[in-house]
C-alpha cells in the first residue's frame, strides 16, 4: 500500500525527496552536486514528513539516505553560512534554531529511524543520521565532525556524541576534525551496523515489508579493521589533559608518530574554536540529555557567527580554497580564557530551549 507523502509542495521540494512504499516511509536528500548540503528548507521538510509519519499507523519504518555516488550529506550550505556570517545576517540563527530541533526530534522519533550514512557524512550530515536509532554504516562511510578547520566547533550534537565516545576518542576527532571510517564509526558510537554498500537498496527495499530486526539480520557484517582502538594507548593519555596546550605537549612528547601527526594537524586548526571546542566537551559531559548539549551549542554557534575565524576559515577551505586560513588569534597561546567564555554566554530571550525526555523513546521491532 502507497501512502501519499505530506507535504507534496514546498519551498525546495526536488532537494528532498519523498516517498513511501508499504510500511516503510523514505527520505532521499537530493543536492548530489553539492554532496546533498543540508539547507534550512530541506530540514523544515524533513521534519514536516517525519511530523505525517509519526502520525500514519501505515508507516513503520523511516529511511534516510542521499542522492548519487558520494554521500549522505557534507553538511550545512556553508556558503550560505559564509555570506551570512560576512553581512551580519540572522539567516543562520534560524536555520540552527529548525535544524537542532530536528536533530533533537530524531532522537526521540516513536518509530525506527534508520540513516543509511554511505560515503561522506560530515557535520549537518552526522545531525540528522547519528542520533537515529538504526544507524548503518558502509566500507565507503566516512564520518567527520570539521569544524574546528573552518573556524566553527561542531554542534548539531556533535558534541553530546563525541563526549560520549569511550575514552578520549571523540576529543581527538573534534579538536582535529579527522574522518572515521566504519569499524572505528562503530567503536565510537556514532553508528551501529556494518552492510556492504552493494547491499543497501536491497536492504531498504526489504524494509517496506519487513521488520528492522528482521531485515538487520539478513544484511549486517562485521566491518573490516578500525585503528583507533589501538590507538587508544596514546589517544587517551593525551586527551585526558585539560588545555589544548597540555594536549599538544603530550602528543608532541609521544613516540607514536600518529601522536606526532596528530600534534600537526591540531596547529593548523582555528586556535580559538579548538580552545572553544575543548570547553564544550567537557562540559557536554556534565550536561545531561542531548537538548541541553543542543542549546549550548546554539549559543557557541551565535558566538562564533560573530568570529572573524569562521568567515576566514570558509574563505580558505571554500571559497578561495587556497587553505591558508589567518586565524584571529593565530596561535593558541594568544587566545584568552574570557574570549572562550564568551561562547558560552547566556543567550536571553535569544535561548533555544528544547523539552527533553527523560531518557530516549525505546522502540520495539
Amino acid at each position: 500500500m502507497n501512502h501519499a507523502s505530506p507535504d507534496a509542495s514546498s519551498e525546495e521540494p526536488d532537494h528532498v525527496l519523498l516517498r513511501t512504499e508499504g510500511h516503510a516511509a523514505y527520505i532521499t536528500l537530493n543536492r548530489p552536486k553539492v554532496l546533498n548540503a543540508l539547507t534550512h528548507p530541506m530540514a523544515l521538510r524533513i521534519d514536516r514528513a517525519l511530523t505525517a509519519w509519526e502520525q500514519d499507523p501505515g508507516i513503520e519504518t523511516v529511511v534516510i539516505e542521499g542522492a548519487g555516488e558520494r554521500g549522505l550529506c557534507a553538511g550545512g550550505d556553508i556558503r550560505a553560512i559564509h555570506e551570512d556570517a560576512r553581512t551580519g545576517g540572522a539567516a543562520s540563527a534560524e536555520f540552527w534554531r529548525d535544524e537542532y530541533r530536528l536533530n533533537a526530534r530524531i532522537a526521540r522519533y516513536p518509530k525506527p529511524y534508520v540513516a543509511l550514512m554511505d560515503g561522506i557524512v560530515m557535520g549537518g550530515g552526522v545531525g540528522i543520521s547519528a542520533h537515529g536509532s538504526v544507524r548503518i554504516v558502509t566500507e565507503r562511510s566516512r564520518i567527520a565532525m570539521p569544524e574546528t578547520g573552518i573556524g566553527f566547533v561542531p554542534d548539531v550534537g556533535g558534541t553530546y556524541l563525541l563526549a560520549l565516545a569511550p575514552g578520549e576518542l571523540g576529543t581527538h576527532l573534534a579538536l582535529t576534525g579527522s574522518a572515521v571510517g566504519a569499524a572505528d564509526a562503530l567503536a565510537c558510537g556514532l553508528a551501529d551496523h556494518f552492510v556492504p554498500s552493494a547491499a543497501l537498496s536491497a536492504l531498504g527495499r526489504d524494509l517496506a515489508s519487513a521488520s528492522v530486526h528482521a531485515v538487520l539480520e539478513r544484511y549486517v557484517e562485521q566491518p573490516p579493521p578500525g585503528e583507533l582502538h589501538a590507538a587508544r594507548a596514546w589517544i587517551d593519555p593525551c586527551y585526558a589533559a585539560d588545555t589544548v596546550e597540555e594536549i599538544l605537549a603530550r602528543l608532541r612528547a609521544s613516540d607514536a608518530p600518529a601522536a606526532k601527526a596528530a600534534a600537526d594537524t591540531l596547529l593548523k586548526k582555528s586556535p580559538t574554536a579548538v580552545k572553544v571546542t575543548l570547553a564544550a566537551l567537557r562540559r557536554a559531559r556534565a550536561l545531561g540529555p542531548l537538548e541541553r548539549v543542543l542549546e549550548q551549542e546554539y549559543r557557541v554557534s551565535l558566538a562564533a557567527l560573530s568570529s572573524p575565524d569562521l568567515v576566514e576559515g570558509i574563505r580558505a577551505q571554500v571559497i578561495d580554497k587556497d587553505r591558508d586560513p589567518h586565524w584571529s588569534p593565530a596561535v593558541l597561546e594568544a587566545v584568552d580564557p574570557a574570549d572562550v567564555e564568551r561562547f558560552f554566554a547566556p543567550l536571553g530571550d535569544r535561548e533555544l530551549r528544547l523539552a527533553a525526555s527523560a531518557s530516549s523513546t525505546e522502540v520495539a521491532w
